[in-house]
């Protein structure tokens, strides 16, 4: 399912959806079980991070893959400047054909490793889907959390967010806001803000 097109951001996330569903014929996008339902699964879903970001917010979105969320995000929110950030170079180039289809003119694509690209970013807001358990997604957005104390991370995760959290928290202190996930299922959106490295001893 589907909305009628009603606004030109809904209009140019269809025409997103219609190339993701070609692009798919060759590249490995996205789980071949969600292709019944790609608009629910992928892009309502993205859309849920919407409430988390504030005006003319500057983004990185990592490990972008199939541009979700931060793809959908650019293209919903033309106010936000977005970095998407994917080392896979048939991945990248699908980013970068949908930008300019899309017409999405605030999206930054940048085919490259995630710690070669953070550091030089001046981003105040970090999104991430699926990409890896929490612990390890602190560390690989280290350089901004360290750079800017006040950055959010918003990070949406399935249903074991409990525990990655706990896991998180052996090693990093950090403020947590807890969102449910509309797709259900005991997932959530995780909005992170003040991270720093515990001291040991």
């Amino acid at each position: 399912m589907q909305p009628d097109p009603q606004t030109p951001e809904l209009t140019r996330l269809l025409v997103f959806c219609e190339l993701l569903k070609k692009w798919q014929r060759s590249i490995n996008l996205v789980a071949p079980s969600t292709l019944g339902d790609v608009w629910g699964r992928h892009f309502a879903d993205s859309l849920q991070i919407l409430d988390f970001v504030p005006p003319g917010a500057v983004v990185a979105d990592i490990g972008s893959g199939a541009g979700f969320p931060g793809l959908v995000l650019a293209i919903a929110r033309p106010d936000v400047h977005v970095h998407l950030v994917e080392s896979d170079q048939k991945k990248g180039t699908f980013l970068l054909a949908v930008s300019r289809e899309t017409g999405a003119k605030n999206v930054d694509v940048h085919v490259e490793r995630i710690e070669r690209v953070l550091p030089g970013l001046e981003a105040g807001m970090v999104t991430a889907r699926a990409l890896a358990p929490l612990p390890k997604l602190l560390e690989m957005v280290r350089p901004v959390w360290e750079r800017n104390v006040g950055a959010n991370m918003v990070f949406m995760k399935g249903a074991a967010w409990r525990e990655e959290v706990d896991l998180a928290r052996q090693d990093h202190d950090f403020d947590l806001d807890v969102r449910p996930s509309k797709t259900g299922g005991g997932a959530a959106i995780l909005c992170i803000t003040k991270v720093r490295r515990k001291r040991i001893g």
